[in-house]
């Protein structure tokens, strides 16, 4: 019987997109697994032909430095070497290699996020499609109404915070 013994939100959170793939950096996936990023690495290394370009990959110092920006945290100090990332198959690919119980549970759960991601952005797509369509079916009375939505499936922007509430004081 198998146990959830991480949270699905967490792993879902650690997926994030570069170069156009979903991946997952390779000190978050060490935290899943139950290793050190080091031990990690070595096992990759030491089966180098199961990790191919598609499966995984080393960043850039570009694509770090854009990272740590968007993330707001150092949480890579003291490394000697750019983080590697890893796609839904590299990320199984590493239960394998790491060979525990705890990597072979996690990768199950890792494939679920990753599979999860798709759905929720198919679902988005299509819906975003449907919505074009009734768009050019009916007419400008309506366009009030597909503005409302499409503002509504667009993400929130960050730094903007609206204010809720009452002003003491101020008249409109």
């Amino acid at each position: 019987m198998e146990t959830n013994i991480i949270p699905a939100e967490r792993i879902e959170n650690s997926i994030i997109v570069i170069r156009g793939k979903k991946v997952m950096l390779d000190s978050d996936l060490a935290k899943l697994y139950g290793v050190t990023t080091k031990r990690l690495i070595e096992q990759v290394k030491r089966n180098n032909d199961r990790f191919p370009d598609d499966f995984m990959f080393q960043l850039t110092n570009q694509e770090v430095v854009i990272l740590r920006s968007q993330s707001a945290t150092s949480s890579w100090g003291g490394r000697r070497y750019l983080p590697y990332v890893f796609t839904e198959h590299g990320a199984v690919m590493l239960a394998s290699v790491l060979n525990s119980p705890i990597a072979i549970n996690t990768s199950v759960q890792v494939v679920r996020a990753f599979v999860k991601l798709r759905q929720v952005l198919s679902t988005h797509v299509e819906l975003a499609r449907k919505i074009d369509a009734l768009e050019k079916k009916y007419d400008s009375q309506f366009a009030v109404v597909f503005k409302a939505i499409k503002d509504l499936m667009e993400p929130p922007m960050r730094g903007k915070k609206k204010v809720i509430g009452f002003r003491l004081g101020k008249t409109p």
